[in-house]
């Protein structure tokens, strides 16, 4: 087990989309988030006390979080002189990068010497099977986005604390390291023998009561040409009754991409749901969810309207409004 609370590392991170990891767990796990580490020329701040290791340590922290999701998931050699400090000031060190804790030597021989822990929460931890396409009791909603990083996570994770507070059955499935370490269970997708991957979204969201809704956190977008795969695995082993459909409006370009435009609101609907039929014939959308923290109050209500009247959906943004629509369009499904 991963010892709370966390001090969050969010090393040199170039903007805030890096540290989605760090903002992630501070979101949805204040109490277990003493405060933010960042390196010279951080470009991101989630909003806590910036504290030194040893500040961290006097308020309480137990692990140092790598919180930040950088393009291929590389722990580079400005960050291992920290993170051999922070081993040897007694930190255990929990990371959910491709680039394993385990396979740094230096981090090995430190956290032997000095008998702590490295988690690697991006290591699949199940021999999972291959799909099998059968149909499983109960229901499923999956966020599909128009690219990464738009708000699936917090989507499903506000919508299955506006099911429960409306007394219905559901249960957010964890598909990325953030939500493993909010949550302490799931699925690391993008970690997974790309086979068996769709299998692995099967064994997530097993038969369950016929009213129950498994609320999968979706992962990349079915447009984006570095991250599509995972996208359609999550689609065909999750076989979703339901999807909502994320965007975040002021993006100039998919994230990474730069050549590469965002899909229209309505082709990304119609792409998810032609693949989503193949899976289960009579699955629908049922809402879309935007990203808005960038707009002004007035902004977000200007934006949410138009996009509403033009889908014919429940537009809202389900960290800033709370998702009580969404979780009332799910009802009726």
């Amino acid at each position: 087990m991963i010892e709370t609370p966390y001090l969050l590392f969010l090393g040199d991170a170039p903007d805030q989309l890096a540290a989605k990891v760090a903002q992630g767990i501070k979101d949805w796990r204040p109490e277990n988030s003493v405060g933010q580490f960042r390196l010279d020329g951080c470009g991101a701040d989630v909003g806590i006390q910036d504290m030194t290791l040893a500040e961290g340590l006097a308020a309480g922290a137990k692990t140092l979080v790598i919180g930040v999701a950088n393009r291929g998931g590389v722990i580079s050699d400005k960050w291992k002189a920290v993170l051999v400090e922070a081993l040897e000031m007694g930190y255990d060190i929990a990371s959910g990068l491709h680039n394993l804790l385990r396979d740094e030597a230096e981090l090995v021989a430190a956290a032997q010497k000095h008998g702590k822990n490295l988690f690697d929460v991006r290591i699949p931890t199940v021999d999972y099977p291959i799909a099998s396409g059968e149909k499983r009791r109960g229901k499923r909603c999956l966020a599909v986005g128009t690219d990464c990083s738009v708000g699936k996570m917090y989507t499903a994770m506000a919508l299955e604390k506006a099911m429960v507070a409306r007394g219905m059955k559901a249960t957010f499935r964890a598909t990325g390291q953030t939500g493993i370490l909010i949550t302490g269970d799931g699925v690391p997708l993008d970690a997974v023998i790309a086979d068996f991957m769709a299998g692995s979204i099967e064994y997530l969201t097993p038969a369950n009561d016929a009213d129950h809704w498994d609320l999968i956190e979706g992962q990349g977008s079915l447009h984006h040409m570095s991250y599509s795969g995972v996208s359609l695995a999550l689609i065909h082993g999750g076989q979703p009754d339901a999807l909502i459909l994320c965007h975040e409006p002021t993006r100039s370009h998919m994230r990474g991409l730069p050549g590469r435009d965002l899909p229209t609101l309505a082709q990304a609907r119609d792409t998810a749901l032609m693949m989503a039929r193949d899976a289960n014939p009579d699955v629908k959308m049922i809402g879309i969810s935007v990203n808005t923290q960038h707009l002004s109050d007035a902004e977000a209500t200007e934006y949410l309207s138009k996009v509403e009247a033009e889908m014919g959906l429940p537009a809202v943004d389900p960290f800033r409004q709370g998702a009580d629509r969404l979780a009332a369009a799910l009802e009726a499904v």
